[in-house]
């Protein structure tokens, strides 16, 4: 049984501990028949495959990945690289995420053929992917929001599937992925949000003019309170006692999800990508060689 830290925090909140409040996530074993695999996402909105990869392969792309963060002057000086350990540089809200979106062997792991196959054998069809590769490149400090995936893609199919990969051996204090069990039933509750896209904005409302301009902009989150989110929907918040080097979590566009803060001195590397299947209408915003993402000209203006 693994035994759990004092305290595990999410957006600076203590979460409940308790075992009606947090679990696991169940891990599933890629040899199951795709038919389990889909009942498997149907009733639990993931699936948490255990060594999908090798973990030479995975171990490859993190050292092409941490070097590049020693080249970047975020790793303190002489150490060693595979630790990552941040050397508390201030980088600002400028700095972005620099990482390279087209190392080879980081789009070899992500988009080659195990990953392919094992969609195209999912979703029983030949399969696309965006283009675009979101880095989870977290330093010390709060975790990523709590949202769903539908908000920032859902101009295209939603039948999409996101693939969150741990780029390193992820302890529970080193800030893993969260999900909220059973959230994906909750549509029905969650239809407002659900409904919203994050580069929309209403044409009848006072501030139109500043939300076409990108002045402002709201960023999808769905609560800054996860524990007041918990209260309301229910389930337990989910995550593993350890991510591993190999492993991959693929979940749905309706899943709650976020992550654990980092309590550590060093970086989580993490990505996500999303596949579907390559006969349904895709999101332009995340496909080409460069992806136009949330720009200035994908905003678009609806009566609210």
């Amino acid at each position: 049984m693994t035994r759990l830290p004092s305290r595990l925090l999410a957006l600076g909140q203590e979460l409940d501990l308790s075992p009606t409040g947090f679990g696991f996530l169940q891990e599933t074993h890629s040899l199951q028949g795709m038919d389990s695999l889909r009942q498997q996402m149907t009733q639990d909105g993931y699936l948490y495959l255990r060594d999908f990869w090798s973990r030479d392969a995975v171990q490859a792309v993190r050292d092409s990945l941490t070097r590049q963060l020693d080249q970047l002057g975020l790793l303190p000086a002489g150490s060693c690289l595979d630790e990552a350990r941040f050397n508390g540089r201030e980088v600002g809200r400028a700095w972005g995420n620099p990482l390279n979106q087209h190392d080879p062997l980081l789009r070899q792991l992500l988009f080659g053929p195990r990953m392919t196959e094992f969609f195209s054998d999912f979703l029983g069809g030949a399969v696309s992917h965006f283009d675009f590769i979101w880095f989870r490149t977290k330093g010390p400090g709060l975790g990523s929001p709590i949202h769903c995936d539908l908000v920032y893609m859902g101009r295209g199919t939603h039948n999409l599937f996101t693939t969150w990969v741990p780029l390193g051996d992820v302890s529970l204090d080193l800030g893993g992925l969260l999900v909220l069990e059973g959230s994906h039933h909750q549509s029905d509750r969650l239809k407002a949000y659900l409904s919203r896209d994050v580069d929309e904005y209403c044409t009848n409302r006072p501030d139109a003019d500043a939300d076409a301009a990108e002045k402002k902009w709201w960023d999808g989150t769905l609560t800054r309170s996860p524990r007041s989110l918990q209260k309301s929907l229910g389930g337990r918040w989910l995550t593993s006692p350890e991510f591993r080097l190999g492993d991959v979590v693929i979940f749905n566009m309706q899943l709650v999800h976020g992550s654990l803060d980092n309590q550590t001195d060093r970086f989580r590397l993490s990505t996500d990508t999303r596949f579907q299947l390559a006969a349904e209408s895709i999101d332009e915003r995340w496909v080409g060689e460069n992806p136009p993402g949330h720009s200035l000209a994908q905003r678009r203006g609806r009566v609210c």
